[in-house]
This record gives C-alpha cells, structure tokens and sequence, in this order.
C-alpha cells in the first residue's frame, strides 16, 4: 500500500493510498493471481489520528481468477489489517467500536465514541455488539450454574461457567430443567456440576448429563441451615428473656400494684392486633384452612383467593396463627426502641417534659418523630410511672448471628450473652450445637458424617430443622459431593453480580440476546 496524498479537511483527515502488489490471492480457493480485471475507487473509515475521524481513498483492483474449478470468476483485493469485504471500517476501527459498545450502554458509548474522534450512532453500536462471533466453548469439566433475574419475580435466567476459568460460556433465557438438559447433551465432556439447591438444575443435570457428579455449594448449605435456625430460636424466644426481668402472663391484680411493664406490653400487643396486616393474616389463614378442609387443593385455593401459591402452602403448612403472626408482632424495632430504658430512668428522676426528653435523646441519635415519643410517654402519664429501666432480651436476629458465627469472632460481651443465654435454655443449648457440628463437618470437608448429624438432629424437636433435613435427604448425593469436595459456586455468584453490572449499564432495557452477547464477549 502506497500513501499518494494526505489532506486535513473540516471533517477529519483523508488518505489517498494505492496497493502495489503485483499479485493477488483469491478469497474463494486462496490461489493468487496475476490478471487485472479492472480498478474501483473504496471509501474506508479507519482509527482517528489526534481526535479527528480519518477516511481512506483506496484505489482497489479486481483480479481474474484463473483456477477453472473455483466458481469465482473475478475477486477483488484485500490488504491486511486495512480492508475486509463488503466492510466499510477498517479491523482497527470496528474492533474499537465493538468494544465501547461491550463495555457501556449505546447512548452513552455513542458520546464516549464522538469525543474520542469515533463518529457513530447507538444503532451502528447495537449492530456491532450483535454481530460479535460468541467465543468458543470447548470442552467443560467443571460447570457453574445459577441462576439470575431477566426482570426481578417476572422472569429468570440461567448463566452458566467453566469453573476452570471462572468464564461465563452461555446464558440461557429461562432455568428450567428440559433447557439446562439440552445445553449439557449438546456440551459432552462435563464431568462435575456445581449447582445451588434448586431442583430444576439437579433434574436437568441428571437428564442431560447422567454421569456428571452434582456438588451442592456449601455456602447455600450454610444459608439455608441459618434460616431454619432463625425459625428454631424464633420458636424459642422466651428463653431469650432474662428470668429476673420476665414479666408474668397473667392479668394484673387491679387491687394490688400497678405492673406498668404489663401495660406497655399488653398496648403493643393491643397496636399490633390491630393492623390491618395482621387481620389480613387471620383472615387469609381461615379461609385456606376452610377450603382445605373442603379437599381443595393448592393450585385451586390460589385462584380461588388470588394469593400466591408460596403463600398458600405457607398457610396450609402453619399449625396455627400464631406461627404466621410471630415476625409481624416481633418485628423490627422502631426508631425509639433503643432510647426506651433511658427514657424510662429520665421519667423516674422526674424528668417528664416531652421536648426536653426529645432534645436529649436526639443528641444520642433518635431519628424518629415527636408524636411517637409522646405516645410511649402518654402510658406513663396515665399511670403516675414509668417501669424501672431493664436490659432489653437479645434479639432473634443476633442470637441467629452469634450462634452461626464462630466463637473466635465474637467479642467479650456478644460471647457472654450467648453463653448465658444457652446456660438457661437446654434446647438453644441443643441447637448450638447442632450447628457446630454442621459448621465442623462443612468447613473440614467431612461429608461422611452427614448422615450421623442427620440422625441426631431428628432425635431432638426441632420442628424446624427436621424440614432441613428432610431436604438435605432429598439430595443427598449432591451434597455429600458438597461437603467433600473442594468446589463450590462462589466464582458462579461473582459472575451472577458482574451481569447485574451489565444490567444496569444497559438501564435494564435491552433484550435478552444482547445482554447475552455482553456477558459472554466482555474482556
């Protein structure tokens, strides 16, 4: 290629340039080629120069081709890393633009692309990322699966991984079974695959991949043991009262003293009875017990009462109403929650205004408003008293906590109250350590002792915990494999959060195929 001419005009810089090869190779059957056929001016766009856009003027030359078997007659030439057929940008050029386009959404890498001398349209973007060849697979061995939401409860995904490399290889558009089967039976090779506990993933693993060993990862193992603890300690919660500070169930006698602590309690309970959640609840919960005692079925009680099907068996499943009842009455604490002993000692010293109270307590970091200190202190004013200033009961959140967590991380007083707590409760004392034993089986890699644990938690009643492991049953070979072998999904959930970067780059508007083709083609 010979450079005749170079001109800077108002919109970027032109080349005039004119290939010099005495020969030419086919680009059908690659044979070269001596004969001139004739010559063509070609405009071809190429990487800017300072930031303004440059042009090619290239004059072109078609040859003959003179091998008799190729079906082209006449060919024209090519000159490498310049020119591409039919193309009008250079490689240079449009791998430039294929790569702003990967990396941010259209409109904007339209505006990256226009400051940096790159004239083009968030069409002409799209295109290009569309038009990327997807990178090869090759053979897998170790597959990462997981899910991830299209548009959040409407529709999902299935994004899968080399675990080798930790690279995404595909995305599929739903996480059903029949969908993962197919992808695996057109993949042969994988021998391992590393799920969570969905059992769409394990049937179709099991159809498209029958000699693949499954490997449920231990962290959905550990986060799934921590929710039914929760609902264990939960259960429990009384044992999380300190006996000296418990306040009796029984009605007050109104010829003796005034237990103001019974009152606050009883008008909390009075508020949260109260609710129109929690009448929905009681209502909901007597209409699908009615409707079961009638032979309906799951499906149909849903329809019937527009609830969700999770939430109808949730309520089917429910001994009582009270089951369902006890996180909206333990709740999470409001704002004044914390301040409440302080405010209880200030009233007893005999401070009782409202507005100095608040001003006090919003020096300690009270957000919350005036007319919710006035209701806590209007119980008072009734009653001429304030309850004496107690240590609140843990919560059943932090005791969740400090019981999944190990004793090493715990500081001096989170360790105490723990301690104390299982010290006057044998069944939290039971769960502790049912937990430590799933930690120490699950952290040394100890599968084989899966079933030992399994049996000496049926043992005790735990409710709860007997539908994990009724789960765990379920899949059992997986998650032996799980406890025992070394891989697990963590590099899959870090490929899960970096598509949701890409989602949001993309404002969440694009279609499937182009997400697809971002995830995969990213570098």
């Amino acid at each position: 290629m010979t450079v005749e001419k170079v001109e800077q005009a108002p919109g970027g810089v032109r080349i005039w340039a004119c290939a010099k090869a005495s020969a030419s190779a086919c680009s059908s059957c690659g044979v070269g080629s001596p004969r001139v056929h004739s010559r063509y001016d070609r405009r071809v766009a190429d990487a800017p120069v300072a930031g303004l856009p440059v042009v090619l003027w290239l004059r072109m030359r078609r040859f003959f081709c003179d091998n008799e078997t190729c079906p082209v007659r006449t060919f024209a030439e090519q000159v490498d890393g310049v020119t591409s057929a039919y193309a009008r940008r250079s490689p240079r050029l449009r791998g430039m633009l294929e790569s702003i386009g990967l990396a941010v959404a259209a409109r904007a890498g339209a505006r990256l692309a226009g400051r940096l001398g790159l004239v083009t349209g968030r069409d002409t973007l799209l295109r290009l990322v569309r038009a990327v060849p997807d990178p090869p697979i090759g053979t897998v061995a170790v597959l990462g699966v997981d899910d991830f939401a299209v548009k959040r409860r409407r529709s999902y995904g299935t994004i899968l991984l080399d675990m080798a490399t930790h690279r995404p290889i595909d995305l599929l558009a739903d996480r059903a079974a029949d969908s993962l089967a197919e992808w695996l039976r057109a993949h042969p090779g994988v021998t391992i695959v590393c799920r969570d506990r969905a059992g769409a993933y394990a049937e179709g693993a099991r159809l498209g991949a029958p000699g693949a060993r499954q490997v449920a990862d231990r962290w959905h193992l550990w986060h799934g043991l921590a929710g039914y603890v929760e609902k264990t300690i939960r259960q429990h919660r009384h044992d999380l009262c300190d006996p000296e500070h418990d306040i009796p169930e029984s009605e007050p006698d109104p010829a003796g003293p005034v237990n103001v602590e019974q009152i606050a309690i009883a008008a909390d309970i009075d508020r949260v009875e109260a609710q129109a959640v929690v009448v929905r609840i009681r209502e909901h919960y007597q209409d699908v017990q009615r409707l079961l005692a009638h032979g309906e079925s799951i499906s149909g009680i849903s329809r019937s009462l527009r609830l969700d099907r999770k939430t109808v068996r949730r309520f089917a499943r429910a001994a009582t109403v009270e089951e369902l009842l006890i996180k909206q009455r333990d709740g999470r604490p409001g704002p004044l929650e914390r301040f409440k002993p302080y405010l209880r000692e200030r009233w007893n010293q005999g401070c009782t205004t409202a507005t100095v109270l608040l001003a006090e307590i919003r020096e300690q970091g009270y957000t919350g408003s005036y007319p919710a200190l006035t209701r806590y202190l209007r119980l008072f004013r009734t009653v001429g008293a304030a309850p004496p200033a107690t240590p609140a009961p843990a919560k059943v959140r932090d005791v969740t906590r400090w019981m999944l967590q190990h004793p090493d991380d715990l500081d001096d007083r989170e360790r105490g109250r723990l301690n104390e707590i299982l010290a006057r409760s044998s069944a939290l004392e039971r769960l502790a350590y049912h937990v430590a034993s799933f930690a120490e089986m699950m952290t040394g890699l100890h599968g084989e002792r899966l079933d030992e644990w399994i049996t000496a938690v049926e043992a005790d009643d735990f409710p709860q915990l007997h539908s994990f492991t009724a789960g765990l049953a379920r899949d059992r070979a997986a998650v032996v494999n799980g406890l025992t072998m070394e891989h697990n999904s963590g590099a899959v959930e870090g490929a899960v959060s970096r598509l949701k970067s890409v989602k949001r780059s993309m404002y969440g508007r694009a279609k499937f195929d182009l997400l697809r083709k971002k995830v995969l083609c990213r570098v």
